[in-house]
């Protein structure tokens, strides 16, 4: 039996990274920059009024410290003027929040320091040189990288890609991700089962946790288990996918059709890894492009678990994420647990934190049947249990891997 390490490790060396594509910056929310963006201009490009209030030299004002100073107001300028103006000595010109600075003022009165005399200011309070003025350059000098290669494309990201004057960006895409569902007994929602089907639960699962991920997923839905049409769908999705996810297509005679049919595309190798639920199951690279493509238990919850613990590394590898695995933290738990001996156990449970103390607390759920759909719709942590444990009491501590987070 395989460790779910050595597994993982299988999964993650076959990872494929789509070529980067440069997008507009609206579209690149989420996804990794994959390109140095270096300002051709300073930010902010000139000096310009950080509040509204009246632009002067600071040394004209310094006298405020001990009597007002009554300037005389020689113009206004508002907020992408382009007209040049230029203050002499001892005069003041009024300015809004953003509009550019005059030639020899150093410094801007906030409007809360005068009078507000929109002829002639009186100043109360001195202001320092540079005081309330963003400088050109302040935030970006010409030549800074404003976006490093390998970050993150947050607003913040997208905000000061516009303020650079960048319209697009290059940028790791998201790996496409294919969905499949196999099984004679499977019928899709829109339909009324008969006796002995059941509805299609895994692709459309399997589908939002790939988007969950990060991945632009497709749900195919369900497959003729028929050799010669599942070959040459599954033969279509890999030339257009970076991953590929069959469902049903191990155990039974189910998995041997599967594996037959697939038998010429490449390897499958289906095995039992070390952990519950969701032992069984098969990994391999298939067609021209050696895409990576999973064969999951029919079970909906083993193949959402196993889908958590092996593919969304890989997904979260294809984006270029730092470390592709979820978070995890030491946990409470508020009942006993029991696992299978030799696997890893992977629980489902609903995570807390004690408002005092701060203390991660966690309640299983559901763990008396790995067929229980309703209680992982439940959980946001898998409680994550050692192969050589069979028992955890209440109150001793686990290992916690979070799930999505809930609203």
């Amino acid at each position: 039996m395989r460790s779910v390490e050595e597994q993982l490790h299988r999964v993650l060396a076959a990872a494929v990274r789509p070529a980067p594509v440069r997008v507009a910056i609206s579209e690149a929310q989420g996804l990794l920059c994959a390109e140095e963006v270096v300002a051709e201009t300073a930010l902010p490009g000139f000096d310009q009024a950080a509040v509204d209030g009246y632009a002067v030299r600071s040394v004209d004002v310094q006298a405020a410290a001990e009597e007002p100073v009554v300037l005389p107001v020689v113009g206004e300028i508002p907020a992408g003027s382009r007209q040049p103006h230029r203050l002499q000595p001892g005069q003041a010109v009024r300015v809004v929040t953003g509009a550019p600075l005059p030639t020899l003022a150093d410094a801007v009165v906030p409007l809360g320091y005068t009078d507000e005399h929109p002829a002639k200011v009186t100043v109360n309070r001195p202001v320092p040189s540079a005081g309330f003025v963003r400088k050109a350059g302040e935030d970006v000098q010409t030549g800074d990288v404003a976006v490093r290669s390998g970050s993150p494309i947050g607003s913040a990201q997208v905000g000061l890609l516009a303020a650079v004057g960048r319209s697009k960006v290059l940028v790791h895409p998201q790996p496409r991700v294919s969905v499949i569902s196999v099984g004679d007994e499977l019928v899709d929602i829109d339909r009324d089962p008969g006796p002995g089907q059941i509805f299609d639960v895994n692709s459309y699962a399997l589908t939002a946790a790939a988007r969950d991920a990060g991945a632009e997923a497709t749900r195919v839905g369900i497959a003729s288990t028929d050799p010669r049409r599942l070959r040459e769908i599954v033969e279509g999705r890999l030339l257009i996918s970076e991953v590929v996810v069959i469902a049903g297509g191990v155990g039974g005679s189910a998995g041997d059709e599967v594996r037959a049919a697939l038998a010429d595309l490449g390897e499958l190798d289906v095995t039992r890894v070390a952990m519950h639920p969701g032992s069984v199951q098969g990994f391999g690279r298939l067609g021209p492009d050696a895409v990576p493509t999973f064969l999951l238990p029919s079970n909906p919850i083993s193949a959402l678990v196993v889908f958590e613990v092996l593919v969304r590394p890989l997904i979260r590898t294809a984006l270029g994420k730092r470390t592709p695995t979820r978070r995890s933290v030491r946990a409470r738990l508020l009942a006993p647990v029991t696992s299978t001996k030799g696997r890893r156990g992977y629980l489902r449970g609903q995570l807390l934190r004690d408002t005092e103390t701060g203390e991660y607390l966690v309640q299983p759920l559901g763990t008396a049947g790995a067929h229980l759909l309703a209680s992982l719709a439940e959980a946001n942590c898998l409680v994550v249990i050692d192969e050589d444990v069979t028992d955890v009491a209440e109150g001793d501590e686990v290992e916690v891997s979070f799930l999505a987070q809930r609203g």
